[in-house]
């Protein structure tokens, strides 16, 4: 079975990496329709679910112990549930067939299945030019402001991996391939990556 797993900084192109390898290789790729199906199933808004999915849990655990006893923290509660779904729905999927996934911890969340782990960077100039690329017209962000986003977005990556395991995210031996879009296209990748991949496997067969 293959199930690929997709870790990405934010404006690497680690997204449209996914998208394009799954359908290199004629398999699936699941990243915002998880979200989808979580809200389905929580019977939430998307852009709620949206909001909490990569979020480390401890940020709502309450500051004092006063404050924990004398109210319920639904906040908490209610991303602990979110996470919980998102971690079954992952597994439901993978093992339903060949996938990839982006995002959400899914290479340690499904490390029975030995998915194949692809890390993808960038260098700062290549993710302001993919961010401008996919920015609404009418959004007014500096190269300060937009870098500053990238990287508090990928705090927030590395900090909910963190709950999974101890190996640091972006850690190259962490993962079986490590892909730097830096000034690159990313279509034209793929054909080299899906040969790769498809090596992996069949190397992995033999054993």
């Amino acid at each position: 079975m293959k199930i690929i797993t997709i870790s990405r900084e934010f404006g690497s192109g680690g997204r449209e990496l996914g998208k394009r390898l799954a359908d290199a290789l004629g398999i699936p790729c699941y990243d915002h329709q998880i979200i989808d199906l979580v809200a389905e199933k929580e019977n939430l808004d998307k852009a709620y679910v949206a909001n909490r999915s990569e979020k480390d849990i401890r940020a709502f655990y309450p500051t004092t112990i006063a404050r924990g006893f004398s109210r319920p923290n639904y906040a908490l509660q209610q991303t602990i549930q979110i996470m919980a779904s998102e971690q079954e729905i992952i597994r439901k999927l993978a093992g339903e067939s060949d996938c990839v996934i982006v995002g959400r911890a899914a290479d340690i969340i499904l490390s029975e299945y030995k998915p194949f782990r692809i890390f993808v960077c960038a260098d700062e100039l290549s993710k302001l030019s993919r961010c401008y690329s996919r920015a609404e017209t009418d959004e007014k962000m500096t190269d300060k402001e937009i870098l500053r986003k990238c990287r508090e977005i990928d705090r927030h990556r590395a900090s909910y991996r963190s709950m999974f395991t101890d190996k640091k995210w972006g850690l190259a031996s962490g993962y079986d391939l490590c892909v730097n879009t830096t000034e690159k296209e990313i279509k034209s990748l793929i054909p080299a990556l899906t040969a790769y991949i498809n090596a992996w496997y069949s190397e992995e067969k033999t054993k």
